[in-house]
């Protein structure tokens, strides 16, 4: 199941230069990622400083 990035973004962009497969981009107010390119690996969760990527 592809990641989703909660509202607890804070938008500080560890996450997107982290993805292996450019999956994350800026969205409106947070990162969003998109599901049909993330290939669940959760190295966006592990750099994260407010644990906003989950698994869904």
């Amino acid at each position: 199941m592809a990641y989703k990035i909660s509202d607890d973004c804070i938008m500080c962009g560890a996450c997107e230069n982290e993805c292996p497969v450019s999956a994350i981009s800026a969205g409106d107010g947070k990162y969003v990622i998109d599901p049909e390119t993330c290939v669940e690996c959760g190295a966006c969760a592990g750099v994260c400083p407010v644990d906003a990527p989950k698994a869904e």
